[in-house]
């Protein structure tokens, strides 16, 4: 009996112990379970604010390039700006300006140039994630319609309200004109380095002869010196010219303007 009894009360004794190893488990791993709650709660707080501090930045700066794009076309309006360009002694209308030179324009500066409403997001993305890269302004993504609106209605400062500004008059700017009105006033304002402004001043000063009769490598290699007029203009830097213009002539053999074999030639032709 004592032996049965004191089996008994062993095997009593003994059962319980998986149950009190599972429970000290399930004790063990629950922990972690809780903390984690408390990183993810924790994290999912810190990009709420995060979140909401960046809407507020955004809502500045968009207030702000309101403002300033409000303040310039109540000065100036878009068929004013148009006016005064029209205005300019040798102004060229897009009819005498040479096919192969508005073609490289487009290729180089703005080759969506018919597709969007002024503002590219495919365009500025690319200059983002590239900027991004780079650490600093490499690439801009503006295009013509941005240029224009940058250069009549703003400085050239770059700062991020200035850029929403310069989207807002840019949308003005296409519902007010036609593309090749806003082609036409781009390329007869813009800065040719040397003192020229405007297509025809700058056929004239380099080449010594109307638009209409710039050769094919002509035209490709004032299309490059906008973007940096002070590098490029070919009194200047006759090598950076020629390197730019090779810029435009893979631009315009990238869209399928022209042909390699084209490209070849033009570049040739000096």
């Amino acid at each position: 009996m004592n032996s049965a009894h004191s089996s008994i009360r062993t095997t009593g004794y003994n059962a319980p112990t998986p149950y009190r190893s599972a429970m000290r488990s399930r004790r063990v791993v629950a922990a972690p379970r809780h903390e984690d709650r408390s990183i993810s709660s924790i994290l999912g707080k810190l990009l709420l604010i995060i979140g909401i501090l960046a809407f507020c930045a955004v809502a500045f700066y968009v207030s702000r390039g309101y403002s300033m794009y409000s303040e310039a076309v109540e000065a100036t309006s878009v068929g004013a700006m148009a006016e005064q360009i029209e205005a300019t002694p040798g102004y060229t209308t897009i009819d005498k300006l040479p096919e192969k030179y508005l073609e490289a324009v487009i290729a180089v500066e703005d080759h969506r140039f018919y597709l969007h409403p002024g503002f590219d997001a495919i365009a500025t993305g690319r200059a983002l994630i590239n900027d991004l890269k780079a650490g600093a302004f490499v690439e801009g993504g503006s295009t013509i319609t941005q240029q224009l609106a940058k250069n009549e209605y703003f400085t050239q400062a770059r700062e991020l309200e200035r850029k929403v500004a310069e989207v807002l008059m840019a949308f003005d700017i296409e519902r007010s004109l036609s593309k090749e009105k806003i082609l036409e006033l781009y390329v007869n304002s813009i800065y040719f380095g040397n003192g020229y402004y405007g297509i025809h001043d700058a056929s004239v000063g380099y080449f010594g002869k109307e638009p209409s009769e710039l050769t094919d490598y002509e035209a490709t290699l004032l299309a490059g010196v906008p973007n940096a007029p002070s590098a490029y203009a070919p009194t200047e830097n006759p090598e950076l010219a020629a390197e730019r213009q090779q810029q435009v002539l893979r631009q315009m053999v990238k869209y399928k303007i022209i042909t390699a074999e084209e490209s070849q030639e033009i570049a040739q032709a000096a």
